[in-house]
């Protein structure tokens, strides 16, 4: 084995390159092999890879098609960058291709990834936690082929009324939306967001109970984040304590 460099599993954000993390910019620009998810992520993000980075697109193949390449090219040790849309450590079978790595007496390096949460959250200049409003962030799936366990059902999850996040659930919305609503009010704002970030984003607040009909009357079926959070009705009047004149804490002590 002449492996020299870890397998680079890199985080691509949510679309547009300037959100890039530096480091995975870099890793990208100096890779050898570039084995990227071509369905989502941005071609101008792969693009910058050197002439010469042998490129192999993923969605027309198996993840055991995909880690033979990657275990092959480590071996003969090149630079191999695994090129994931979002943040790796979210719905991207990282813990499967790790598994594959460590069996093969691989080093692995995953460089993170702004999420879709993330970024949708900025396009609507939203904070998700909002002191005496909510402080939890959840972040989850609809249970669709895969399923989710019981313990993390909707109906639980819902329950909190926290800022619920929901990727790879569009297929499933109408199902979403009469969960949903067995525990948030129906005028709870619902932030949907298509390809955020990228030329062609879509982006719009809905009412929980318009969910459903909004996506649908856009034929929203991936590629797609919900964003159901009481946070984005908050008043103009929500503040956080931690810049409050009235709040002391370590490094504003006291008069």
């Amino acid at each position: 084995m002449t492996q020299s460099h870890p397998v680079w599993i890199v985080g691509a954000g949510p679309g547009a390159p300037d959100l890039l993390t530096l480091r995975a910019a870099r890793l990208i620009e100096q890779a050898e092999v570039l084995v990227w998810t071509d369905s989502l992520v941005n071609p101008q993000i792969a693009a910058l890879a050197p002439e010469g980075c042998e490129r192999l697109r993923t969605s027309t193949l198996t993840l055991e098609e995909v880690m033979a390449v990657v275990l092959d090219r480590a071996r003969a040790g090149k630079r191999v960058v695994r090129l994931h849309d979002g943040d790796p450590c979210l719905y991207g079978a990282l813990a499967e291709q790790i598994t594959r790595l460590a069996d093969a007496g691989l080093a692995v390096e995953v460089v993170p990834g702004l999420s879709a949460y993330q970024a949708t959250a900025a396009a609507l200049n939203q904070e998700l936690t909002i002191p005496g409003l909510v402080q939890t962030i959840v972040l989850s799936r609809a249970g669709g082929r895969t399923g989710t366990p019981e313990r993390e059902s909707l109906a639980r999850l819902a329950a909190l009324q926290a800022s619920l996040c929901l990727y790879l659930s569009a297929r499933h919305v109408d199902e979403v939306q009469a969960e949903l609503l067995e525990h948030y009010p129906p005028e709870t704002p619902v932030a949907i967001g298509y390809r955020i970030s990228w030329p062609d984003q879509w982006l719009a607040v809905v009412p929980l109970n318009q969910m459903a009909a909004a996506s649908q009357e856009r034929g929203l079926i991936r590629t797609t984040l919900y964003v159901v959070s009481p946070a984005l009705a908050a008043s103009a009047e929500a503040r956080s304590k931690l810049y409050s004149a009235s709040h002391n804490h370590l490094f504003r002590g006291g008069a």
